[in-house]
């Protein structure tokens, strides 16, 4: 389907990711180098769950040998997960393998199939992506598997306004100082899209590319990756709708990402125009990475594809669209809010 995404992705080797469940008493003091920091000094509770300051934890850190650097990271972030087990409560448990951590409430055979998913998934987006992906330098992947959808919604309430209205959705990445994955479901198999559209946000996340190409990317990945994203998004028969919602001015919405965030079609048909265009532009494979790694959320894209592809962003979109003449291009000057990087 995508020549984006064509590579090896049967050939990556299965591993074992053994994991242990941590039965440890939550312990916020962290001590590494001689030095202590306690995460609990300035958590912010939202909704009775602890969202450590992890600007603080990180300016910490700096201060540490860098021999100790990793060491503390990990101990920062199991001692948040404990808290948040303890937080959650009921039947959360935290299980640690050598690549990841798990936060869950499953049954323990559902919870080390998820463990598994989670390292085979890492090493095959690595290697869709080459190098555009970039594993974090500390830490381990986290993944967090809500019980039920009213605590996976409690708990993103925090990164969101007071007042806002924000989509529907079953699981995203959260880069805000310790990057996770937050997801909720009982099937395995219902999520895995999930993990492998959140765990390429991971991989992405050091690029300042637009929403569009972020999200498109993703909705790729869990396509080509599992065979539920395939069967979702091969059924789509969106073109109509797309035709009759995007106009010169509703176009705006996609380029600056706010299309992304609407509660009404214009969510579902900007997640599905964002994948149509990555599909399309990846035809040149070795262009469209010179073109990713260029990109910025500040235009769009829109001076990397010219510089890159030798496109124009708005003419590419209203040729696909069989749309008439106007200015279809990304408007900065037009835009009510300041860009979205995507990661929703």
């Amino acid at each position: 389907m995508l020549d984006l995404l064509r590579r090896v992705f049967g050939s990556a080797p299965v591993q074992s990711e053994a994991a242990s469940a941590l039965q440890a008493v939550a312990d916020p003091v962290v001590r590494a180098g001689g030095q202590s920091l306690d995460l609990l000094e300035s958590v912010d509770w939202h909704e009775g769950l602890p969202y450590p300051d992890w600007d603080r934890a990180a300016a910490w850190l700096q201060e540490l040998p860098e021999a100790d650097r990793a060491d503390a990271w990990l101990q920062c972030e199991r001692a948040w997960l404990l808290q948040l087990r303890d937080a959650l409560g009921g039947a959360y448990r935290l299980l640690e393998s050598d690549r990841a951590f798990l936060l869950a409430a499953h049954d323990p055979v559902t919870a080390e199939a998820t463990l598994q998913f989670l390292g085979r998934t890492e090493r095959r987006v690595q290697a869709m992506l080459e190098e555009l992906a970039a594993p974090a330098d500390l830490g381990k992947e986290i993944l967090v598997l809500f019980e039920s959808i009213d605590d996976y919604y409690r708990y993103i309430s925090y990164f969101y306004p007071e007042d806002g209205e924000f989509a529907m959705s079953s699981g995203m990445f959260i880069n805000a100082g310790c990057g996770h994955f937050v997801v909720h479901g009982e099937d395995l198999s219902l999520f895995e899209p999930t993990i492998a559209h959140e765990m390429t946000h991971s991989q992405l996340a050091h690029l300042p590319i637009p929403a569009w190409l972020n999200e498109g990317m993703a909705v790729n990945a869990e396509q080509r990756l599992t065979r539920l994203g395939a069967d979702a998004w091969s059924v789509q028969h969106l073109e109509a709708r797309h035709r009759k919602f995007w106009t010169p001015e509703t176009i705006q919405w996609f380029w600056s990402g706010a299309a992304y965030l609407r509660p009404d079609e214009g969510s579902e048909l900007a997640y599905d125009l964002g994948r149509l265009i990555v599909n399309g532009l990846s035809s040149d494979w070795a262009g469209f990475k010179r073109f990713a790694l260029a990109a910025n959320l500040a235009d769009a894209g829109a001076a990397a594809a010219h510089d890159q592809l030798g496109l124009d962003l708005g003419e590419f979109v209203r040729h696909f669209l069989g749309q008439a003449e106007g200015r279809w291009g990304p408007d900065p000057a037009t835009w009510e809010q300041p860009p979205e990087r995507g990661q929703f």
